[in-house]
């Protein structure tokens, strides 16, 4: 299956202690339980389940940090669902089309670009990054570095990642005259074996991280 970065959630204002005490909480499978004093007095506990309903519905989604628009809220995303709906062979009534993707959010079209990898994950939104493509960079970077994609992280932990990835990619490029790499969004056209493909995986997954983690989310490693 190999490795897929989710974005996560943020809190939102008001809610970063309790985000993080369940976050703990549910990563470790350790949810708190009732005493047998608190049973006798019929004191409840918030069940795994609940603990997560409560974290999701609290946080504020990816996709609005992204700025991706909504269909039914923004123009430019209604006109991407009816070019959507002119190219399906086997049409439904347009109506019924579009009050099923009313709120959908149109990554491909989101204006911060950077929380958008080029490396993405197949079967998952177009903001998940592909960390299975690290794995090519062990000889570049090293295992610790590359490794340490598959550990699920908080924002803060995150951003940390990112700028540790980050400066050893800047000064690999800056040594093999690879700095224009930093800025191009698309992959170099080489072998995928090549210096300039690894180091432009580094760089496009180091400003990922650095995105989410400067903008309160963190991400899961999903493999």
């Amino acid at each position: 299956m190999g490795l897929d970065m989710i974005p996560m959630g943020k809190p939102k204002p008001g809610f970063e202690k309790r985000f993080i005490e369940i976050f703990e909480m549910v990563s470790k499978d350790n949810i708190p339980q009732p005493s047998f004093l608190d049973k006798l007095k019929g004191k409840k506990y918030p069940t795994k389940d609940e603990l997560l309903q409560e974290w999701l519905a609290n946080q504020i989604q990816t996709y609005e940090t992204i700025k991706a628009p909504r269909v039914g809220r923004d123009k430019e995303a209604d006109e991407w669902i009816r070019n959507k709906y002119n190219e399906i062979e086997q049409k439904v009534p347009i109506e019924q089309f579009l009050k099923d993707y009313d709120g959908y959010y149109v990554i491909e079209l989101a204006k911060e670009q950077d929380g958008v990898p080029v490396y993405i994950a197949m079967g998952q939104d177009e903001n998940v990054f592909r960390g299975q493509f690290l794995q090519d960079c062990i000889d570049l970077i090293g295992e610790d570095l590359v490794n340490e994609a598959w550990e699920t992280k908080l924002a803060e932990a995150t951003l940390d990642y990112g700028q540790r990835l980050m400066t050893i990619a800047d000064k690999i490029a800056n040594e093999k005259n690879l700095q224009y790499l930093k800025d191009q969004r698309l992959p170099p056209d080489t072998d995928e074996d090549s210096i300039e493909s690894k180091i432009h995986i580094v760089f496009s997954l180091a400003k990922w991280l650095i995105f989410y983690g400067k903008n309160g989310h963190g991400y899961e490693a999903d493999f």
